[in-house]
């Protein structure tokens, strides 16, 4: 009798080893071909929206060619526990990935990473212009934000992105700089408050492009209100004309000196009420801190630079130095 039973439980025995001999040889399996080259002869490109399950993402990678094999995919995501770690998103797969690196980098969220530059002296208008035609984001840009307002930088965003949110970021990217500035400005600058300096760097960057000259330039500004000067900013001018909603698309006019508007600096004294473009650190840096200069005037030199000078006609001679050599450069 004590025989006879031992044959039920040899036979449970050899069921259970045959079964734990099959998952081992399964679990190699899925493990080996999770690590073999996938069919994707180039890179792919694979946007997986929200909600997506397990089994809806592998047949998204299987139609994209990322993988050959769903069930296979999907089988590792079970075995690796990851089933629900997938994240949505714009993903880039190299040629020949492996389903393994495909899991590896949904888990780990590895997005495509867009850019868009905000240079520095674009005025908000042209920011919301290149905001509103950036590809991957959502909503439209409908008011223009303050001018002044967006710092000029290279910003990083994700499909389906807000645009609304990314001018948020620049706002208060732009605000913490302003303080941070603020704080260590040279206190014999005169500024009363930190609005003017966004003001006057505004005028600064719109005026060079040469980092090493803007603190000289914001020298010479600050002169000319000290002694109650015109600025005569030649950008300010073209923001009268323009509103800053445009490039000017032409050289500026004698009879542009005499547009009516409060920005026009060659009619008014002092500061124009607010900025004429979005500055950059280098600008508001120089307006906090500018160089130590007697020089009341500036003019182009003709070879990116500015020739500066303390009278008006050492300034009248370096206008003629640069009138000379443009007449000869277009001969």
């Amino acid at each position: 009798m004590r025989r006879a039973l031992l044959w039920p439980l040899t036979g449970v025995a050899v069921v259970v080893g045959l079964a734990v001999v099959l998952a081992i040889a399964g679990w190699l399996f899925v493990h080996g071909r999770l690590d073999s080259p996938g069919p994707a002869r180039d890179e792919r490109t694979v946007v997986l929206p929200q909600g997506l399950s397990a089994f809806d993402i592998a047949d998204a990678l299987e139609e994209a060619g990322v993988i050959d094999d769903p069930l296979l995919f999907v089988a590792g995501l079970w075995i690796e526990d990851k089933q629900h770690a997938l994240k949505a998103g714009e993903y880039v797969f190299e040629a020949l990935v492996t389903p393994r690196g495909v899991m590896e980098k949904l888990v780990a969220g590895k997005t495509v990473v867009h850019r868009l530059t905000v240079v520095e002296g674009m005025t908000s208008a042209e920011v919301v212009a290149a905001l509103n035609g950036a590809p991957g984001l959502e909503g439209e840009i409908m008011a223009v934000p303050e001018e002044g307002s967006l710092l000029p930088e290279t910003y990083h965003y994700a499909l389906g992105d807000s645009r609304a949110v990314l001018i948020e970021r620049m706002q208060r990217a732009m605000a913490r700089l302003v303080d941070e500035l603020w704080s260590a400005r040279d206190p014999a600058v005169g500024l009363d408050e930190a609005h003017q300096a966004v003001v006057l760097a505004s005028v600064v960057e719109k005026e060079t492009a040469l980092a090493d000259e803007m603190p000289v330039i914001a020298g010479v500004f600050l002169n000319r209100l000290r002694q109650d000067m015109r600025l005569q900013a030649d950008p300010t001018v073209i923001y009268a004309v323009t509103g800053g909603k445009k490039p000017l698309g032409r050289a500026l006019r004698r009879a542009d000196l005499w547009v009516e508007s409060p920005y026009n600096t060659y009619r008014q004294k002092g500061l124009p009420p607010g900025p004429i473009a979005n500055p950059g650190r280098a600008a508001l840096a120089a307006v906090l801190n500018p160089a130590e200069t007697d020089a009341l005037y500036f003019v182009a030199d003709g070879s990116g630079g500015h020739a500066f000078a303390k009278t008006l006609d050492e300034h009248n001679r370096n206008v003629a130095r640069w009138r000379a050599k443009r007449a000869k450069a277009k001969k």
